[in-house]
C-alpha cells in the first residue's frame, strides 16, 4: 500500500467528486479537500490533471490518480483492509458494475443537462422520457446486483451506490426546477426505497449538499450561461 497524505481537488456540487468523497467517508480515510473554481484554475489543477484539467483529482503522495471511476477502484484496491470492499471479489461481477458504473454517467447527466438546458416544453419532455427510461433500467440492475438485499454492494454500500447516489441531489434538484417526477416511486420503486436508505447513510449524509443549495446552483448555471448561450 502506497504511504502518504490524501488530498483531493474538487467541486462541490460535481457528482464525480461527491461519489469520490462518499467513498473515502465509507473506506473511513482522512484527506484535505480543495475545492477549485473551474472558470479560473489553480496552479495545482494544471499541474495535477494537464490532460483533461478538469476535478476530481486524487493526490495520494506522491501519486496522481483522475478520473472519478478509476479513483473509486484505486481506493478500494489501495485499502482493500480498511474499511467494507466496494468492488464485488468476482471477475464477473466486477466487470457488471463498471458497466453499470460508465452506463450511469453517461445517461443520468446527460438527461438532467438536457432537461435543465431545455428551451421547449418538447425538449423538456424528451430528456424526462430519456431519464425514465434510465432509471428503469437501473431498477432492473439493482434487483440483479443487490440479490435482494439493501443495496448495489449487497449489505453495504458498494461501487454502483456511490455511482448512483451521487447524482441523487442533482436528480431531486432538477425535479424542482422541471416541476416534474424523475425518480418516480410508481416507475421505481426499488430505487426509491434504495434511495430512502443509501440517504440514511453516514457517507452521504457527512458529503451530499442539500437539493436546495443545488437547486440554486443549477438554476444559476441555467439562467447565466444556458440560456444566455440559447440567445446568441
Amino acid at each position: 500500500m502506497a504511504e502518504g497524505e490524501l488530498k483531493l481537488l474538487g467541486l462541490w456540487y460535481s457528482p464525480f467528486v461527491l461519489r469520490v468523497r462518499m467513498m473515502l467517508e465509507q473506506k473511513g480515510l482522512s484527506y484535505e479537500y480543495l475545492e477549485q473554481d473551474l472558470s479560473n484554475k489553480s496552479e495545482l489543477l494544471l499541474k495535477h490533471n494537464p490532460i483533461y484539467k478538469k476535478v476530481p483529482v486524487l493526490i495520494h503522495g506522491d501519486r496522481v490518480i483522475c478520473e472519478s471511476l478509476v479513483i473509486l477502484e484505486y481506493i478500494d484496491e489501495n485499502w482493500s483492509g480498511t474499511g467494507p470492499c466496494v468492488l464485488p471479489a468476482d471477475p464477473y461481477e466486477r466487470a457488471v458494475s463498471r458497466f453499470w458504473a460508465v452506463y450511469i454517467d453517461d445517461k443520468l447527466l446527460t438527461s438532467i443537462i438536457g432537461i435543465l438546458k431545455a428551451v421547449t416544453e418538447e425538449e423538456k419532455a424528451e430528456n424526462i422520457v430519456d431519464i425514465h427510461a434510465a432509471l428503469e433500467k437501473l431498477e432492473e440492475s439493482f434487483k440483479k446486483c443487490s440479490g435482494g438485499k439493501s443495496f448495489f454492494g449487497g449489505d453495504s454500500i458498494g461501487f454502483l451506490d456511490v455511482t448512483l447516489g451521487s447524482y441523487l441531489v442533482g436528480i431531486r434538484a432538477a425535479e424542482r426546477i422541471s416541476e416534474s417526477k424523475l425518480l418516480d416511486e410508481t416507475m421505481v420503486p426499488l430505487l426509491v426505497e434504495w434511495e430512502n436508505r443509501f440517504l440514511a447513510a453516514d457517507c452521504a449524509k457527512k458529503t451530499l449538499p442539500s437539493v436546495e443549495r443545488v437547486e440554486e446552483r443549477a438554476r444559476m448555471i441555467r439562467d447565466t450561461r444556458w440560456k444566455a448561450a440559447s440567445t446568441n
